[in-house]
C-alpha cells in the first residue's frame, strides 16, 4: 500500500508519505469507493497504477488515511527515505543548496518525511532537479518536528554551482524486527503498528520475496531460509522483493500466518585483540610492535548468541591459519616466540553451524608489526634473574643486620 500512497502524495504534490491508517472519515456515514490497483511507485497518478478490479463500496472502517510530508520532499532517491531534497515553495518545488544545509537541518528532514535518523549527506548525490534553488538557509536546532518549524535566514551565496544540490540518505525507521531467534537477523517477523509490535504475515508463495525486504531493511544480507511460523496469525503483507523496507509493501486487509525468516548475517562480528608478555591489550589495524623473542597471545571472543562454534585464526603474511573450538564463546592462540615471520595482518573468522545452515562472520583486521629488542631477549632474561637474586641478597643481609644490632642493645 505504500507505493500506491506515494503516488497519492505526489499527485495532490503534498511531498513524501509519512503514515498511513485506516479508519473511518465520514461521520454521516456515507460511504467511499474501492479500487483494487497496483502501482509501482514512479507513477505521477493513481489514475496510471495498474487497476485489476473495478470499483465498489466499503464502508467506514477500510478507508485509507493518509498523511504527506507536505513542505517537503526526498527525490530520485532509492526508496522513500533517500533522494535529492526538495522544499516546496510558492506552489513548486525547489532544490536546497549544500551550502544552505548541515547536520541539524537533515535531522528535521529526515523526521518530517518519517524515516529515522541521517545517515549520508552529501551533494549532488541524487542529481540537481529541473526547477530553482530555495532562496532561504535552513537554522534548525534538530529538535524540530517539522521543517516549517525551523527559523530560516537570507541565504550568503548568491548562486549555488552544479553538483551542490544535496542528497540525503536517512536510515530506515526502526519498526520491523525479527524475534526469538537469538539474533536481530532471525526470527518471527513483527512490525510496529498503530503503537505496538504486530506479526507480520504473508502468504506461502510471497514469503521469499517479504523475506529479502525485511533482510534487506535490517541491513542484515540476504535471506537463507524460511521457516514456518507459529499458527498465530499477523496483518498480511505482499512485496515485489525489490522494496527498500516493508513501508513500501502492499499492507492486506487479511490475517495470514506468521513465519521465520533466517539473514546471511546471523552472527555478530566477532573482536580480536593481542595481550603481550607485559599485560599490554591491543586492538584495531593500528597494532602493537612486538619485540622479536618476545612472547605473545591472539584472542577471539564474540557475544553469546549461540553454544559451540570455532574460530579461524587467519594471517595475510602466509596461509598459515589455525582452528580452535570456542569455549566460553572464546579461543585464546599462544605464540611462544615473536620472530619476523608474525608480522602481518591477523583477523578471526568466527563459524557456527544454526538453523541447518553455516554461518561464519570476520573480525576486523589487527596488524602486527615485529621490532629488534633493544638487547637479546636471552641478556634481558638473565638480567632479570640476576636483580631479582641481587634484592633477595639485599633483603636477607639487611634483615641480619638489623637482627644482630638488636641482640647487641638487648645484651647491653
Amino acid at each position: 500500500m505504500m507505493r500506491e500512497i506515494k503516488v497519492v502524495c505526489r499527485e495532490l504534490d503534498c511531498g513524501n508519505p509519512v503514515a498511513e491508517s485506516r479508519g473511518p472519515l465520514f461521520e454521516d456515514g456515507r460511504r467511499g469507493v474501492t479500487l483494487y490497483s497496483s502501482c509501482y511507485g514512479d507513477e505521477s497518478s493513481i489514475r496510471q497504477c495498474d487497476i485489476t478490479g473495478g470499483p465498489g463500496f466499503c464502508d467506514g472502517e477500510y478507508y485509507r488515511h493518509v498523511t504527506c510530508s507536505e513542505s517537503v520532499r526526498l527525490v530520485d532517491g532509492a526508496g522513500l527515505c533517500s533522494g535529492r531534497v526538495e522544499v516546496k515553495s510558492n506552489q513548486s518545488w525547489a532544490s536546497v543548496c549544500e551550502a544552505d544545509f548541515d547536520r541539524q537541518d537533515a535531522e528535521v528532514v529526515c523526521r518530517d518525511v518519517g524515516c529515522g535518523s541521517p545517515a549520508a549527506l552529501q551533494g549532488g548525490l541524487y542529481g540537481e532537479g529541473e526547477g530553482q534553488t530555495w532562496d532561504k538557509e535552513f537554522q534548525c536546532k534538530g529538535n524540530e518536528s517539522l521543517l516549517l518549524d525551523c527559523d530560516t535566514s537570507d541565504r550568503k551565496h548568491n548562486t549555488c554551482p552544479p553538483g551542490n544540490a544535496v542528497g540525503l540518505t536517512c536510515s530506515e525507521p526502526d519498526d520491523v524486527r525479527l524475534v526469538g531467534g537469538g539474533s536481530r537477523c532471525a526470527g518471527g517477523v513483527e512490525r510496529y503498528y498503530q503503537g505496538e509490535w504486530r506479526i507480520v504475515g504473508t502468504e506461502d508463495w510471497d514469503q521469499e520475496d517479504v523475506a529479502a525486504v525485511v533482510c534487506r531493511q535490517l541491513g542484515c544480507g540476504s535471506t537463507v531460509s524460511v521457516l514456518p511460523g507459529n499458527t498465530t496469525r499477523g496483518f498480511g503483507v505482499s512485496c515485489s522483493g525489490s522494496e527498500s523496507s516493508l513501508r513500501e509493501c502492499r499492507r492486506s486487509d487479511d490475517l495470514l500466518p506468521g513465519f521465520t525468516v533466517i539473514c546471511s548475517d546471523l552472527l555478530v562480528q566477532p573482536d580480536i585483540f593481542l595481550t603481550d608478555s607485559m599485560g599490554g591489550v591491543f586492538r584495531g589495524h593500528q597494532g602493537p610492535e612486538m619485540f622479536r623473542g618476545y612472547n605473545f597471545t591472539i584472542t577471539c571472543s564474540t557475544q553469546p548468541q549461540y553454544p559451540g562454534g570455532s574460530f579461524l585464526l587467519t594471517f595475510t603474511g602466509s596461509n598459515r591459519t589455525q582452528t580452535q573450538p570456542a569455549v566460553n564463546h572464546s579461543a585464546a592462540f599462544h605464540f611462544p616466540a615473536a620472530d619476523d615471520s608474525h608480522q602481518g595482518n591477523y583477523s578471526c573468522v568466527y563459524d557456527n553451524y544454526v538453523f541447518s545452515h553455516n554461518f561464519s562472520s570476520e573480525s576486523e583486521l589487527l596488524s602486527l608489526t615485529i621490532t629488534a629488542s633493544p638487547l637479546p631477549a636471552f641478556i634481558i632474561r638473565h638480567v632479570v634473574v640476576l636483580l631479582i637474586l641481587l634484592t633477595a641478597i639485599t633483603t636477607s643481609y639487611l634483615y641480619y643486620k638489623v637482627k644482630t644490632f638488636t641482640q647487641t642493645l638487648q645484651v647491653i
